[in-house]
């Protein structure tokens, strides 16, 4: 069992958040320390923000190929012209993948793609999404933030864990590392006793958009955790890590031209870290962590625990919950099989 230095509530403490935010940043990864020539990397949400940012620290660690999974495709050959023409001696193969969180046939084919690439080492699911009003995704019914947060994130997380099981041997396996939040530690989480939970993120009454966001990390959180219990650090090395509050990230962009928006635009110039310093956060997840970190959540380079919920039996009664409720509304991708078979 991990152990931290910091208890959960202290690590969740407004004090403590201001001291990471103000005084403390994730570690620089050099070259000296990781070479990642020969390998073949993936970052979700990486045509802008901490997505970008991760691209441009991977390359830099000598990564062979890259490929940015992106919803557009214009602005995503753009970020690759920009990180190629950051590239200086070894030239790294980047290539520009359609991938539409909102959309459980995209995933599906997304996957089918990666299925072709001769080596997967790293993939990192940074993309994520912020509402100011709810929104539910035409496709599926769900609320937006949910949907691509949790359960997209969740579905291309699971289908992707066989393609690292095939593409890696268990001495060296694939990483995992899926974006999550300090906020998650905040969440009111106001529809916690309901009861099926998944759609009471539907209902109007429990949307709160200073909320949904830090619920739907908290969530994943739950849900990860439950998930790496059942998959073994052979097959992958998952784990979570917290950029921290960044600015220039676009998350908030909806709030744009608001009173809200600019709070928050003031807010995070004053206690924000850039968009690179944050990235660093989830290079460092992806290279310098071994099986230790499986199942973990990661802040400034080192194991820390989850939301406090989590260590109570509520959270464990939730996480059972969110658990078994995903896997049902996933069930269509043979999810459930998908696991048992990870563990043959």
């Amino acid at each position: 069992m991990a152990t931290f230095d910091l208890s959960p509530e202290a690590r969740a403490s407004t004090a403590n958040f201001l001291k990471r935010q103000l005084f403390r940043s994730p570690p620089v990864v050099s070259r000296n320390d990781v070479d990642l020539a020969g390998k073949t990397a993936i970052v979700t949400g990486s045509n802008t923000g901490i997505g970008l940012e991760c691209s441009c620290q991977l390359l830099g660690l000598g990564l062979s190929r890259l490929i940015l999974a992106v919803r557009n495709e214009i602005k995503g050959e753009a970020a690759k012209k920009d990180l190629a023409s950051g590239q200086v001696g070894e030239t790294c193969i980047i290539e520009v993948w359609e991938l539409n969180m909102s959309l459980y046939d995209s995933i599906s084919k997304f996957v089918d793609r990666v299925k072709t690439l001769d080596r997967l080492d790293i993939v990192i699911l940074n993309a994520g999404v912020a509402k100011l009003s709810l929104e539910l995704n035409p496709h599926t019914g769900h609320e937006e933030v949910i949907q691509v947060n949790h359960l997209s994130t969740s579905l291309l997380a699971i289908l992707l864990l066989p393609v690292f099981k095939d593409k890696n041997s268990p001495r060296q396996p694939g990483r995992l590392v899926i974006v999550s939040s300090d906020t998650a530690a905040w969440a009111a989480f106001k529809e916690k006793d309901s009861y099926p939970l998944l759609p009471a993120f539907d209902k109007p009454e429990f949307f709160n958009n200073q909320d949904r966001y830090a619920t739907s990390r908290l969530v994943g959180q739950l849900f990860l955790s439950e998930l790496a219990k059942r998959v073994p650090p052979t097959a992958a090395i998952i784990n979570f890590p917290n950029p921290g509050m960044c600015y220039g990230t676009g998350l908030n962009k909806e709030a744009d031209g608001t009173l809200l928006g600019v709070f928050l635009k003031i807010s995070f110039r004053l206690l924000g870290r850039t968009s690179a310093v944050g990235a660093r956060a989830l290079t460092d997840a992806a290279v310098r962590h071994g099986d230790e970190s499986h199942g973990q959540y990661l802040e400034d380079g080192k194991l820390n625990p989850l939301a406090p919920i989590a260590y109570t039996s509520r959270g464990e009664r939730l996480a059972k919950i969110i658990w078994q409720e995903t896997m049902d509304e996933l069930e269509f991708a043979h999810v459930s099989d998908i696991i048992q078979e990870l563990n043959r």
